[in-house]
């Protein structure tokens, strides 16, 4: 069964969206604010975390930057009032992985999760035969989601490591954005289009220590990452 982080301070809201997740056959801990809920993830270790933007004491985003960093690999959710695009580039510029804003139906937050959980139990282009990859001058470890080059170790989110994979496999050729929206973010709407040009300014800087490695954007197009051989 699969174990979902409610983290929403609104009460008769929550008891509501609790009782349809659990008929949907979810397990739900519920958490009515951000302080609650980083205690609660702790100790339940969930499957995927559900968090309200606006919560007293610790909000969404704060709690999601918490998660993120001690668990990179936990899918996270957003429920948000206030529809603004500013707030919904911030939830992916942290690596939320979806945002639904309020009002909405029930069997669309569903919907979201369900297509979520299906992205990474399938995910095919990021099983690697090795646990370890060298990129250049890097080690990255694609299990514990670590890129190293000589003593500095970056810890990176999930999303980071399966768009790195995703583009070492695809290395030294033009991939479409859509193409790479589609793989890594399941859509490639405006939005996450956004999102995506953050997650690639992140990985430049990741990576400019080895001068073999590039990533050009080509105008309208797409991407490519290249890697010179020392050969």
């Amino acid at each position: 069964m699969v174990h979902i982080l409610l983290a929403e301070d609104d009460l008769d809201y929550a008891f509501i969206l609790k009782q349809f997740l659990e008929i949907s056959g979810f397990k739900i801990s519920w958490a009515k604010d951000g302080v609650e809920a980083y205690a609660l993830f702790s100790t339940i270790k969930p499957d995927i975390c559900v968090l309200d933007v606006m919560m007293p004491n610790m909000d969404g985003f704060t709690l999601a930057e918490k998660i993120i960093e001690s668990h990179p690999e936990i899918p996270i959710v957003f429920l948000t009032a206030k529809g603004l695009k500013e707030d919904k580039i911030r939830g992916l510029k942290l690596g939320a992985d979806d945002y639904v804003v309020k009002p909405f139906e029930v069997d669309e937050l569903i919907l979201r999760i369900t297509n979520i959980l299906k992205r990474i139990n399938k995910a095919p282009v990021f099983k690697a035969s090795a646990k370890q990859m060298v990129i250049g001058d890097y080690m990255f470890d694609i299990e514990n989601f670590m890129l190293t080059h000589n003593k500095v170790t970056h810890r990176i989110t999930e999303r980071e490591a399966h768009l790195i994979q995703y583009l070492y496999n695809n290395r030294n050729k033009l991939l479409k954005r859509e193409d790479i929206l589609k793989e890594i973010w399941g859509n490639d709407d405006f939005f996450l289009g956004r999102s995506m040009d953050v997650f690639i300014s992140r990985l430049r800087k990741y990576f400019k220590e080895d001068t073999s490695i590039s990533i050009l954007s080509i105008r309208g197009i797409g991407l490519e990452f290249n890697v010179k051989s020392n050969n």
